[in-house]
């Protein structure tokens, strides 16, 4: 983390740079905010043209201040902003906030101008938030700083927020001052051009105000860095401290628009969700899910299961609520008996004792008190989902006050939802005041609790170190030194089984035959059937040249297709260096078939993929990802993710197919891309899964 970041927060003395007396400047807005924001520390504001502004002392330059400064914030044009950094850097200024735009986002002379300053700022150890950003704002109240041109400082609380648009942050400050959410930190990182979301989030891991980090993000600085930091922060089971993001650029037109927006580097979205996942980051899609997220993480437990009891006083929503949860992965928990019994002494009898508990359209606030007493209780119930519809009798801010009381007393979640905007909004308004969290639909709540318990699993996970098998790297190590003295770079599938063999993959029985009478020797020698592949270092395609023909069984058979397949690839890849045929043994019984394979990233670095093979791949794309090295469990959560998870789960009669066996593959697959930087993709396709064990059908490697 860099060593002077804490001074972005927590200055003792600030210069405002360029602030200004015109009002709406935002030179005159950023000093306004930090003057009447309650800043604890000293302030000083910048502008040769003036001799105070707003009653304070003015200074034409920044060396003009006799006392030492912490933190610059700078509203200047782009093209000075170069000298007034050295300036600061010569003054021995710790920090600096670029809010002025027209740097790398608008390309040119503006990247030029951005790199210089970044230059001056390493020189003289500069911690550079920015250029192009909103600001900084601190709600602590031993700093109250708000160094943004933001219109309001935020109410204290327990979610930090980092941003890479600034024009996004106005619109969260807006949003969450009419749902009273406070912040304990609000960061507009704009360009990015020092200090990042992992600089941030390794100040936020350690921050004891921030209970909820908040990102919203267009790309990663460093991918294997922000995983690093990020599961240090989110797998800590002192602090408990989720990170929650939206990536934006999903569609390739969104990903065009972010790069012109703020000079983003634009990555494939499936791997970026597959970065949060395994960094044991929430992903969510919209900014209202954003927070709607972080109310519940703030201020309520983690469930320590996924069964949920749900008190309404309306069936319809019950039984939406029901579907919900169920969708979302959740589980209606079977209440005890003695809640059960609980209940009926309490609840009329045409109320409904199962869960959902239906206690009647006419409950009042005593109703609702005794039935989430009574499930709250049950060792069954892992969290509550309190709906409420406004009937004419309905005592909403009673009840709202009583779900209060309870939920606190309690160490389960408890999520409300009041359904309705004008009758029900003195009894929202109460339990937002009191931080129960609160949504309009229960469907919403389901969504959230669902989220709420992925994270509890993740943090209780078990251990994240990847598994060293025993391989032979020296025989791997001649094969690929071969390959690249020849000037080649595609391993035909005889050569990349050399490398599968070395490194204890599963493979069937291969050997190369160059003429019939060697094919039909081996084919004996093997075993019918057999397949047959064209083996030649010209040809990464086989199927597409007809050079593979399966399920030969006779000598007969084998001699003929031998024939038929050279005259075909004679014909369509005349110039093709032919070695020979390979001649391999068919993998039997009845298996999956999947895929893994594994490529090089230019951002992202070794990917690891695993899919179900045939139609789910081509058609629905049904694949998930990964980055070496990955752990058993991450492995497992890899094969687990595949939309056709339950077709490996054995359906229709169908035994289970052997998992393990896949998990281990994907883990012997992370260490040999690990190993060895000079391959560049791998693909094994079909890898044949059993009942019991696994079979590498096909094979292609490529090296840089």
């Amino acid at each position: 983390m860099n060593t002077n970041i804490e001074s972005v927060f927590s200055p003792k003395s600030i210069a405002v740079i360029g602030a200004s007396r015109k009002e709406g400047s935002v030179g005159r807005v950023v000093f306004s905010n930090i003057l009447l924001g309650g800043f604890t520390g000293l302030l000083f504001p910048v502008n040769p043209k003036s001799e105070s502004i707003m009653g304070v002392k003015c200074y034409p330059n920044i060396n003009a201040i006799p006392d030492p400064i912490d933190l610059a914030v700078l509203i200047v044009p782009n093209e000075v902003t170069p000298s007034v950094i050295k300036e600061c850097g010569q003054k021995g200024v710790k920090s600096a906030i670029i809010i002025s735009a027209g740097f790398k986002e608008i390309g040119g002379r503006g990247i030029e101008l951005e790199k210089e300053t970044v230059d001056i700022c390493k020189k003289y150890k500069i911690s550079l938030v920015g250029p192009n950003c909103l600001g900084i704002i601190n709600t602590d109240s031993l700093v109250s700083m708000n160094a943004s041109f933001g219109k309001d400082m935020p109410i204290p609380g327990n979610i930090a927020f980092i941003s890479q648009s600034g024009a996004l942050c106005t619109a969260v400050l807006d949003y969450t001052k009419g749902k009273n959410i406070g912040f304990s930190k609000f960061i507009s990182m704009g360009n990015k051009a020092y200090l990042n979301e992992i600089d941030f989030l390794s100040y936020l891991g350690k921050d004891p105000q921030t209970k909820v980090i908040l990102m919203y993000v267009e790309d990663i600085s460093d991918t294997k860095e922000f995983m690093k930091v990020a599961r240090e922060i989110t797998s800590n089971k002192n602090i408990f401290k989720p990170i929650i993001t939206i990536k934006s650029g999903r569609t390739k037109e969104g990903a065009k628009a972010a790069s012109s927006h703020t000079g983003a580097l634009a990555g494939s979205d499936e791997l970026y969700s597959a970065l949060f996942v395994q960094s044991g980051v929430l992903r969510v899609e919209t900014v209202e899910e954003l927070f709607e997220n972080a109310i519940a993480f703030a201020n309520s437990p983690i469930p320590k299961g996924n069964k949920i009891a749900i008190v309404t006083n309306a069936g319809g929503p019950g039984i939406m609520a029901t579907d919900a949860s169920i969708r979302y992965g959740l589980e209606l928990a079977k209440l005890e008996e003695n809640t059960i019994t609980e209940l009926k002494k309490y609840l009329p009898k045409t109320a409904n004792f199962n869960n959902p508990i239906d206690i009647i359209g006419d409950a009042l606030h005593d109703r609702y008190e005794s039935a989430l007493k009574s499930v709250l209780k049950d060792k069954n119930v892992d969290g509550v989902i309190v709906i409420l519809t406004p009937q004419a009798m309905t005592d909403i801010e009673n009840i709202a006050n009583t779900i209060v009381e309870v939920a606190k007393k309690n160490k389960k979640p408890v999520l409300t939802g009041f359904m309705g905007v004008v009758d029900v909004s003195k009894g929202i308004a109460i339990l937002e005041r009191n931080h129960i969290p609160h949504y309009r639909f229960p469907e919403k709540s389901a969504r959230v609790l669902r989220d709420m318990y992925r994270y509890g699993k993740w943090v209780e996970k078990t251990d994240l170190k990847s598994v060293n098998y025993d391989v032979d790297r020296v025989k791997t190590r001649k094969v690929i030194d071969r390959i690249k003295k020849e000037g080649r770079n595609y391993l035909p599938e005889i050569e990349a089984l050399e490398i599968l063999n070395a490194y204890g993959f599963p493979t069937l029985e291969s050997k190369l035959a160059k003429n019939a009478d060697e094919c039909v020797q081996t084919a004996n020698e093997i075993g019918y059937p057999v397949a047959m592949k064209i083996v030649s270092p010209d040809i990464i395609h086989k199927f597409d040249v007809k050079g593979v023909i399966l399920k030969l069984k006779t000598d007969a058979q084998v001699k003929q297709s031998y024939k038929s397949m050279m005259n075909n690839i004679k014909k369509l890849m005349p110039r093709a260096n032919i070695w020979g045929v390979n001649i391999q043994q068919m993998a039997g019984g009845d298996g999956e078939e999947t895929i893994i394979g594994a490529k090089r990233d230019e951002i992202f670095g070794p990917v690891i993929m695993f899919g179900l093979g045939g139609i789910f791949v081509e058609a629905i794309r049904d694949v998930t990802f990964g980055f070496a090295p990955i752990s058993p469990c991450f492995a497992l959560n890899m094969v687990q993710r595949v939309k056709t998870y339950r077709i490996l789960e054995g359906v229709r009669g169908k035994p289970p197919a052997d998992i393990k066996s896949i998990t281990e593959c994907l883990q012997r697959l992370s260490q040999l891309i690990l190993d060895f930087e000079e391959i560049s993709e791998i693909d094994m396709n079909p890898l044949i899964v059993y009942q019991k064990g696994c079979k590498v059908a096909d094979v292609r490697i490529i090296l840089k």
